[in-house]
């Protein structure tokens, strides 16, 4: 399976010539959709089916970010204005209920996504509320306690593997330790391997997700030089070992603010450091045709695991 280690973004609810070009003539990992490219849900599906049909692959993985709430891409075509956070509050006194409707929502929003041709969702976000989280995680997260945090997201993780669309858990290690947004700066976190592992790593232990999405955030304890996503210590000794996923690793957003260096160093570093595939958002096809040239082919282990998604999907 031939295939560069990065999923691109594109530019708009059309292909642009040199964005199809890109497409029949390089091999991205996979695309992520965001607002401006959806207009319709017919749109959306011509695109979908336009992109499977330019890489000669019906199961290309097409990503979405759909949280609900503030985080949600569909949301001018779909109501889907529901949080984590609501069926947190929920399960906190009615953990059946908050279960069951959980199930029913997931797999409506499921249908939703088969009939569109998405087959990856980033969700869910097992981050889990402090005092001071930042804002930008806020009602994304379950919940401020640790165990609802990881029952929900087994759930969730569950309930879209019934529907056969994939999960991303994010941000692990844990974002809800910092309080700061990593759209705009690099997080530093004071606390301890002990205090981290208690609380941010919990929810992450044991999932099932077939895919996770790292934190940009620097964790002085664990690595006092390196954020979570180009940390060889931390991806190695914490994500794969203590917290045990098995799973493929992506970077989040290599364009954000929290990564110093230019987009090639932060992907090449990224992957350096062990993750499987970078995110490369922003949708410029310049600083994409720059990435897919320079980065390498998917090593044999994401070869693996993709060969595992695919299947999956039948």
């Amino acid at each position: 399976m031939k295939k560069k280690a990065i999923i691109i973004s594109i530019s708009s609810f059309k292909l642009l010539k040199n964005e199809i070009k890109l497409l029949k003539e390089e091999k991205p990992w996979g695309i992520i959709l965001f607002k401006r490219n959806i207009k319709s849900i017919p749109k959306l599906k011509m695109l979908i089916n336009k992109i499977r049909k330019l890489t000669k692959d019906s199961k290309f993985p097409i990503m979405i970010d759909e949280e609900g709430g503030a985080v949600s891409r569909l949301n001018k075509l779909i109501a889907h204005n529901l949080t984590q956070k609501y069926f947190g509050d929920i399960y906190k006194t009615q953990p059946k209920i908050s279960s069951s409707i959980y199930k029913v929502y997931i797999n409506n929003l499921c249908k939703i996504f088969r009939e569109i041709g998405i087959n990856i969702n980033t969700v869910p976000v097992l981050d889990v509320l402090r005092k001071k989280t930042d804002k930008i995680i806020g009602s994304r997260s379950f919940s401020n306690k640790p165990d609802i945090v990881k029952n929900l997201g087994n759930i969730c993780v569950k309930q879209y593997s019934i529907n056969k669309i994939a999960t991303v858990i994010k941000h692990i290690p844990g974002h809800g330790c910092a309080s700061t947004d990593s759209h705009l700066k690099l997080p530093k976190v004071k606390l301890s391997l002990k205090n981290l592992n208690y609380n941010d790593f919990k929810p992450f232990k044991a999932n099932n997700s077939l895919f996770a999405m790292t934190a940009h955030i620097l964790y002085n304890k664990l690595d006092p030089y390196n954020p979570a996503t180009i940390s060889k210590t931390i991806i190695s000794k914490i994500i794969r070992r203590k917290i045990g996923f098995k799973g493929i690793l992506i970077s989040d957003d290599i364009s954000m603010k929290a990564l110093k260096f230019d987009l090639i160093t932060n992907a090449k570093k990224s992957l350096s450091a062990g993750c499987n595939l970078v995110l490369y958002c922003a949708g410029n096809y310049k600083e994409t045709h720059k990435l897919i040239k320079e980065l390498p082919y998917i090593d044999k282990f994401t070869v693996k695991k993709t060969s595992e998604f695919y299947k999956f999907l039948r």
